[in-house]
């Protein structure tokens, strides 16, 4: 039996109107294999809308099931923090899981399932690897971006696209810091220094966006956009998504 009773989906987004659907329709499938694999298990998705200037909330609301936070901190630890708060309000913290991911990301299907299990296995803490949309990149700077990370089990990244960990862990360790980047790795160091259990790996790997317009200064995108090779053509546009429920299970 899981010592986790429910889990909580918090994504932040600023402007995310053309890439949070994808994010959100691969939520819905990793909350819906959790239910399967853990029918005793409850999940929730809360979305920070941050400093929104677009139509985020448009295509985040056509998502029943979906709750929709507001903010205009624009910063990307006050908007995770705040996703927290909200998402848990209530909830027994030695009791309730914590999984985060960005707007412009795609999730596995296993993503969830796995976490649980290695919370029930005693980890407190998963830090999750990544890796870039190959389409969205120059093969060049896609190349040197792998390169420069090797990516498996004990690997030595922190991103907040793919984070996971127990309430408790969280708030012994202070929380999200209102900061507007780099609040992933804090947190990370803030947990590990209080002794709690926690693993990096790559089972639950995250794709993101290869963009290199950043939405937060010193960011994801902003590394993307040093590596060799990175100012060559990159895609644009993606299908329309189709709005789908995301359940409360």
């Amino acid at each position: 039996m899981s010592r986790i009773e429910r889990v909580r989906v918090v994504v932040p987004a600023r402007d995310e109107e053309r890439l949070i659907g994808r994010c959100l329709e691969s939520v819905h499938r990793s909350v819906a294999e959790l239910a399967a694999a853990h029918p005793g298990v409850s999940c929730s998705v809360t979305v920070v809308l941050d400093a929104c200037r677009d139509d985020t909330e448009r295509v985040v609301r056509g998502f029943r099931g979906v709750q929709a936070v507001a903010t205009t901190a624009g910063a990307v630890g006050a908007a995770r923090a705040l996703g927290v708060e909200r998402a848990c309000r209530g909830d027994d913290p030695d009791r309730t899981w914590v999984s985060t991911t960005d707007a412009d990301s795609v999730v596995p299907a296993h993503w969830l399932t796995t976490q649980v299990d290695l919370a029930t296995q005693g980890y407190d803490l998963i830090v999750g690897s990544v890796s870039p949309e190959p389409g969205d990149l120059d093969p060049r700077a896609l190349a040197h971006w792998w390169a420069r990370h090797r990516i498996g089990e004990g690997h030595a990244h922190v991103h907040g696209a793919n984070l996971g960990f127990l309430l408790a862990a969280y708030r012994e360790a202070g929380g999200y810091e209102p900061v507007r980047r780099d609040e992933d790795v804090r947190l990370v160091r803030a947990i590990r220094a209080t002794g709690r259990t926690h693993l990096a790996t790559a089972r639950t790997q995250v794709t993101t966006s290869g963009r290199r317009v950043a939405r937060a200064a010193g960011g994801f995108a902003s590394y993307l956009q040093a590596l060799p090779g990175a100012g060559g053509a990159q895609k644009t546009g993606l299908p329309p998504v189709t709005p789908m429920t995301v359940p409360e299970t």
